[in-house]
């Protein structure tokens, strides 16, 4: 029998668990003028901009992926604490919008001793990349390419981040590092191909007893994954 062949592309739906990525670019600035209302700003994200080898796969943004999150309530964190807040989209201390390049933002910081300290660091050039943690709602997978490539079309944004420290693989506990997003995908992958394998039937009552003990096992093991990546 003739194994068909998965598609190149495959897209998928809302994922459970926070994510966070870094752009290894210099956009991050402070603006403090004399008499001026001090500001950082800098792209939290760059469209269509390849990223390092996350394991196995690569990711980019797609123009309009951050369109439907811009208006929620969104913090703006240093180095992603929850302790140290610089600004919030309800409170008008963070604007974000998409430009051409990316997600454009821009940062009242309060006049607090650590707000002031990261505003001589990025000044400095010290601090001079930023961050930001988002769920996926929307991802497109292309296996064509050597190195499979996860493109993100939609996401929820919780906040974005001047950070001392940009990388692509996260490993906090509570946060899905790139491995377990690769993980998840070729498991999500390897189950469609075996299902593909499966002699067709009417009824799956007539499907001889290996394959039907088999199936049950398979999905058995992927609700176990998946509960397993939600407790972690």
């Amino acid at each position: 029998m003739t194994i068909p062949k998965p598609p190149n592309v495959e897209t998928r739906d809302a994922l459970p668990m926070r994510e966070e990525r870094s752009f290894p670019i210099a956009e991050l600035r402070a603006d403090s003028g004399e008499g001026e209302q001090r500001t950082i700003k800098g792209h939290a994200a760059v469209f269509n901009k390849k990223s390092e080898d996350l394991g196995g796969f690569v990711e980019k943004i797609a123009p309009g992926a951050f369109a439907d999150t811009l208006d929620a309530d969104v913090r703006a964190l240093f180095n992603h604490s929850p302790d140290y807040v610089l600004g919030r989209t309800k409170a008008g201390t963070l604007r974000m919008e998409e430009d051409k390049k990316g997600l454009a933002v821009e940062i009242d910081p309060p006049d607090t001793s650590f707000a002031n300290d990261l505003m001589v660091s990025i000044e400095r050039g010290d601090i001079s990349q930023m961050s930001f943690g988002f769920r996926v709602l929307r991802e497109e997978w292309d296996e064509k390419p050597k190195t499979p490539v996860r493109t993100l079309h939609e996401v929820e944004l919780f906040d974005v981040s001047p950070v001392t420290f940009p990388a692509y693989t996260q490993t906090k506990v509570a946060v899905r590092s790139a491995d377990q997003v690769f993980a998840e995908y070729t498991e999500s992958r390897r189950a469609q191909e075996q299902d593909a394998q499966e002699p067709p039937a009417s009824d799956e009552q007539e499907q001889p007893q290996e394959w039907q003990r088999a199936k049950r096992k398979r999905r058995n093991d992927i609700r176990e994954k998946e509960l397993k990546t939600k407790k972690g």
